[in-house]
């Protein structure tokens, strides 16, 4: 399925390529003469219309989106993990997520890996992942990092660990994930869980897609992502890295987050919306500028 969807997304290209010239043809005076293109070994070479240069610039735009269509069936996956530690066992699963963290970090298939704890709450820790595409995370799993991790979830959890997985809206980059704050930082990280009622998340992610290039924009936000949780289409979660608790409260009053609160205020299963707030309290890799 995904190599016929593949094909169809480059045939569609090449469609473009032959319509483009004889477009141009109508607005320019330009000379066009007649070129060949050669096509891929299962098609015959074709004639199109085209100027001198054009040919080298269609081949170019061809190249480029194909590339973009041979990813297209590979999404970031992105995963958060809680686990409800049991006392006694804090320092290990610490140390193991820290090993989960450091060993990902210097993986080319991974976007970022971050551990936390709760603020309020020491016991819950967090670990933070995004890799390239699901190979990629599966390919950890079998690591030995990743196996001893595995091994501490049937002694030193008071429950089972909760994992969500997420859509990235608005994703950011390889680049943009691993910014990191700089040395005299007190960096601050922020999740929000929204439970939105049932016919409002458009509006929820409409009213995010109007604010998030301002939200970026902030001098005291380092990372800032928005992420639908999957299920039925009605769960959020926000992740949000600042640079001091200063820069959040500076966010909290920022004239752009008001239509957001507002949504807040009014749309959310079981308010107040504060309840699912989670600040957190960086485990690893504790990267600095």
């Amino acid at each position: 399925m995904r190599d016929s969807h593949h094909t169809f997304f480059v045939i569609q290209l090449l469609r473009l390529a032959y319509a483009l010239p004889l477009i141009l043809k109508y607005q320019s005076q330009t000379h066009f003469q007649e070129v060949s293109i050669p096509m891929n070994a299962s098609c015959k070479s074709e004639h199109i219309l085209t100027s001198p240069d054009m040919g080298k610039i269609i081949l170019t735009v061809i190249c480029l989106l194909a590339g973009v269509a041979g990813n297209a069936d590979k999404p970031v996956v992105a995963r958060l993990t809680r686990y409800d530690v049991k006392q006694g066992h804090d320092a290990e699963f610490r140390a193991a997520l820290t090993e989960i963290v450091s060993t990902a970090i210097r993986l080319e298939g991974n976007m970022m890996a971050e551990a936390y704890q709760e603020e309020n709450k020491p016991s819950v820790l967090w670990l933070i992942e995004r890799w390239s595409s699901a190979k990629e995370l599966e390919k950890f799993a079998g690591s030995r990092q990743s196996k001893a991790l595995q091994a501490l979830l049937q002694t030193a959890l008071t429950e089972p660990p909760k994992a969500y997985h997420l859509t990235d809206l608005e994703p950011l980059t390889k680049k943009q994930w691993r910014a990191a704050p700089d040395s005299k930082d007190q960096p601050l990280t922020v999740m929000l869980f929204v439970d939105a009622r049932a016919g409002t998340q458009q509006q929820f992610k409409d009213t995010y897609h109007i604010a998030m290039p301002k939200f970026r924009g902030e001098a005291g936000v380092v990372t800032y992502q928005l992420s639908e949780i999957e299920g039925d289409g009605t769960q959020f979660v926000t992740y949000e890295k600042f640079r001091s608790r200063d820069a959040f409260q500076y966010h909290l009053n920022f004239p752009p987050v008001k239509p957001v609160i507002e949504y807040l205020e009014s749309n959310v299963k079981q308010p107040p919306f504060q309840n699912g707030l989670h600040n957190l309290v960086e485990i690893a890799p504790l990267t600095r500028e």
